[in-house]
């Protein structure tokens, strides 16, 4: 098993290591205070990076070996005890599993500010110890050490780019695996305890993935996010999105979209760094369009496209973000007879045969529906359609849910899926929603998923252009805004609920 904290990497001995200068461990009791010396730490190590990277591209030949290494909080109790008080009995986060020292590497405090603030609000208030922060010994690959819009490779010779191997620390995957977030993590004797679900490594690669398959940088995405399967809700999701530009009374302050094209709410000042935006020439491969409130509890929407591939890579990313909640909104194919194009279904259990989980989380993990999702998604239901009791069951179905992996499974010869699903009890079929359901699990992150029946082909009843043009004016709008209305109630419920302890294991990270 991988070290969380590998020891300091070897380099040549015949060079030195080029190293920032050191900031000595500290001990704080003040949240903020702590919080301002992780500040410190990046900036000065992200400053020598990039300041050692402008010299290496203007041809200088560097003193050693570049290392800058990321911050480290560290917690430290005796006792399995914790301070009960009203606020913190309704959180299932903020405090250590028992006694022994709880280790995390940091990263992009200026992103994180407000989420590290309350993590270690919450490690001080429940345990009432010191925090530790410092320097720790895990490497800051320099790739991730560029600003946003840097694109400093491009500049260098291949020789150069090359010798970049020897000079700089890069990228190490092994450093990156999710064995916390799966529960495999067992630290070696004498090593802490993790802090939170993620490294600073596993961060920063999310981070720079995420602008890669989204085309937006991670500062835009908001605590809760929909997904779709469908370019018709993203079309229907920029037009209210510009609606909400346009209104002044909106409690949205600005729009973004891919190449972060931002538009800002009427009589609201643009930032300079909107000028920055730029629209691509081609979509990225999963667009992201977020919909940005002063607090971050806005909405983001990405379509993910088609298949539990897509559905798994963007999730895996999105969950560095650590999101109050995220919503599938996609179509399905009806398995019943009963049901009707355009109907709804309310999932609130999966059959994965999507199989890219198998590996991280095993198929005998139930994955269960939550509650106060679904609760917030039947209520948006009944007041967008203005529909209740018997004419709401009517036109929504709660039950099972199967993804496939094979988008031709109704082609088989055998009819096995067809018998699996009917023994499964299921109601609809898709590819995407048992994959984003199961890893909502995985990473602790409040998961749902509401489909419109689109087609219902055991029944005969297929997609044909005529039928979908009709389908996609009745329902798009409609099924966005039903989205849209659940993550308002959810917003409103406050997000302390959703976090609950039905995602949070035995032994659990004490960071949200």
């Amino acid at each position: 098993m991988l070290s969380l904290y590998p020891k300091r990497q070897t380099v040549d001995n015949s060079l030195m290591s080029y190293l920032p200068a050191f900031i000595a461990p500290a001990s704080f009791t003040d949240p903020a205070a702590a919080l301002a010396r992780v500040r410190e730490i990046y900036d000065t190590n992200i400053t020598h990076l990039r300041e050692a990277m402008q010299r290496f591209v203007a041809g200088d030949d560097l003193p050693g070996h570049v290392r800058a290494c990321y911050p480290f909080v560290r917690v430290q109790t005796d006792t399995v005890s914790r301070l009960h008080s009203p606020e913190s009995a309704r959180l299932s986060f903020g405090f250590v599993a028992g006694p022994g020292r709880f280790e995390t590497t940091l990263s992009r405090p200026d992103l994180y500010a407000d989420y590290y603030l309350e993590q270690f609000t919450l490690l001080l208030k429940n345990h009432q110890v010191e925090l530790e922060v410092g320097t720790s010994t895990q490497p800051i690959p320099v790739h991730f050490s560029f600003a946003e819009n840097d694109h400093i490779e491009g500049t260098l010779t291949p020789q150069r780019r090359q010798l970049m191997r020897d000079v700089f620390d890069l990228p190490d995957l092994a450093a990156m695996d999710d064995s916390i977030s799966n529960g495999t993590y067992e630290p070696h004797p004498g090593e802490p305890q993790p802090l939170s679900l993620f490294t600073a490594p596993r961060v920063d690669y999310s981070l720079h993935r995420l602008r890669h398959y989204t085309g937006t940088a991670p500062e835009h995405f908001q605590n809760f996010v929909l997904f779709t399967n469908y370019q018709f809700y993203i079309d229907e999701f920029v037009r209210l999105g510009q609606e909400e530009m346009a209104s002044p009374a909106s409690k949205y302050i600005a729009f973004v979209e891919p190449g972060n094209v931002v538009t800002r709410r009427i009589g609201t000042p643009a930032l300079a760094d909107d000028e920055l935006g730029k629209v691509p020439p081609r979509l990225p491969q999963m667009p992201g369009y977020h919909l940005v409130r002063a607090d971050r509890s806005g909405i983001s929407m990405v379509n993910i496209g088609v298949g539990p591939a897509n559905a798994k890579t963007i999730t895996d990313h999105i969950a560095v973000l650590r999101p109050h909640a995220w919503i599938m909104l996609g179509h399905c194919a009806g398995l019943r007879n009963t049901q009707q194009l355009g109907d709804y279904v309310l999932a609130h259990g999966y059959v994965r045969e999507d199989h890219v989980l198998d590996e991280e989380l095993p198929l005998w993990v139930p994955i269960p529906a939550l509650a106060e999702i679904q609760v917030a998604l039947e209520a948006a239901v009944s007041q967008v359609t203005q529909l209740k009791g018997p004419e709401l069951k009517r036109i929504m179905r709660t039950g099972t849910v199967a993804s496939t992996d094979n988008r031709n499974w109704e082609l088989l010869p055998d009819n096995g899926p067809q018998r699996r699903f009917s023994q499964s009890r299921a109601v609809a079929l898709d590819m995407e929603s048992a994959t984003i359901a199961a890893n909502g699990f995985r990473f602790r992150v409040p998961y749902g998923t509401l489909l419109c029946v689109s087609d219902k082909p055991l029944h005969g009843e297929i997609k044909l252009p005529g039928m979908a043009n009709h389908f996609y004016r009745e329902r798009v709008d409609q099924h966005l805004r039903i989205g849209m209305r659940a993550i308002e109630l959810l917003r409103e419920q406050g997000v302390d609920q959703l976090h609950s302890r039905k995602l949070r294991s035995f032994a659990e990270v004490a960071f949200q």
